[in-house]
């Protein structure tokens, strides 16, 4: 019969303390008190043994954790710095490409706007030769701007070329002057076929030079 310095337990109650004794027992042998076999599953090892086996396993494995550590640390760091050379590598491939490409469009439009130009020149109206040479002044203007000279109109920034970077400079202020007179006497500027194919051949020139068509 209990007393009433017993502790009482559901009989549904798990006894922790039992437990481990009857695991202990079982695993490693142990008397009959404890309801264990003579004889454990691992009854060659002492609980010694197997504490000492596991703190031997936890050093191996904290030197490995370290070790692992610094790995992951040194593929960091080693892939942010490959991460940085190739994104260089790559800006500069991209560099190149996006100028090869300007370099193409650009000729392309160039060649394009000459050949309205050409269109234009060998046509049979009057009014088609004035628009090729009004187009080929347009080209001269950004030939020139691409050349860096500076001023509010062509003619300024003619005279501020030099003639011994500008070899056609002369065949350039021709040019420019019968687009002039086209803009400024209009439909009354009577150009020749001759007129306007010699105007155009001169633009020509001056394209040529510096190989901008």
């Amino acid at each position: 019969m209990p007393d009433s310095n017993d502790i009482l337990f559901n009989e549904y109650s798990l006894d922790f303390f039992a437990f481990i004794d009857y695991a202990i027992a079982f695993l490693f042998g142990g008397g009959a008190a404890s309801g264990g076999s003579a004889n454990g599953v691992i009854s060659g090892w002492s609980p010694g043994a197997v504490f000492a086996w596991l703190s031997d396993a936890w050093s191996v494995f904290v030197v490995l954790s370290w070790l692992l550590s610094f790995l992951l640390i040194f593929g960091i760091i080693y892939a942010y710095i490959r991460h940085n050379q190739l994104g260089e590598v790559f800006a500069e491939i991209l560099k190149r490409q996006e100028e090869a490409f300007t370099k193409i469009y650009r000729k392309d439009v160039k060649n394009m706007r000459w050949q309205d130009v050409l269109t234009h020149s060998d046509s049979d109206r009057p009014n088609d030769w004035k628009l090729a040479i009004i187009e080929a002044d347009i080209i001269l203007d950004e030939l020139l701007n691409t050349l860096g000279y500076a001023g509010a109109t062509i003619s300024e920034k003619l005279k501020s070329v030099s003639p011994a970077s500008f070899t056609t400079i002369n065949q350039a202020w021709r040019a420019h002057n019968v687009r002039n007179r086209i803009a400024h006497e209009g439909a009354d500027f009577n150009l020749s076929k001759k007129e306007a194919t010699q105007t155009v051949a001169e633009y020509k020139m001056v394209f040529d030079e510096f190989n901008f068509i």
